[in-house]
């Protein structure tokens, strides 16, 4: 019986290669903006701890170098979460992208699929008429020597 071989096999391999590369990217930028959207939470904690620690040193024995030191940190904390929100939106673009290219990848070895599955299956047509041509030709052979 003939084996079936597809002409372009190591189209639909590179096709499997890259996509598994667009995979690969795909979550390296899926980690990149976990990892962003952490440092932010960790800016709103840091914001937070020194909100409570104006709050304790304002009830207690007030401090202000202590209070001026807070308040200055906390404007700086805001800057940072400011810069650190641009850097999720960043990131998110190129989880977006990394989505898209990734999508384009999967369509594009999807059709690369079909079209070897076609291939296969008038593979399987051609056989099949082989196969009933050299069943004809001993069933008319047959005939002839009887």
């Amino acid at each position: 019986m003939a084996k079936f071989v597809y002409r372009m096999q190591n189209i639909l391999d590179v096709k499997y290669k890259l996509e598994t590369q667009a995979k690969t990217a795909y979550a390296e930028a899926n980690a990149k903006l976990r990892n962003e959207e952490l440092k932010l939470r960790q800016i709103y904690d840091d914001i937070k701890k020194y909100e409570e620690n104006i709050r304790v040193h304002s009830v207690n024995h007030i401090d202000i170098e202590e209070l001026k030191w807070c308040t200055n940190a906390i404007r700086i904390k805001k800057i940072e979460a400011e810069r650190q929100e641009k850097a999720i939106e960043r990131a998110r673009r190129g989880v977006e992208i990394a989505r898209v290219k990734l999508n384009e990848l999967m369509a594009d070895r999807k059709t690369h699929e079909k079209l070897k599955e076609k291939a296969f299956e008038e593979f399987k047509a051609e056989l099949l008429e082989a196969e009933s041509k050299e069943v004809d030709e001993l069933v008319s052979f047959k005939f002839k020597t009887n």
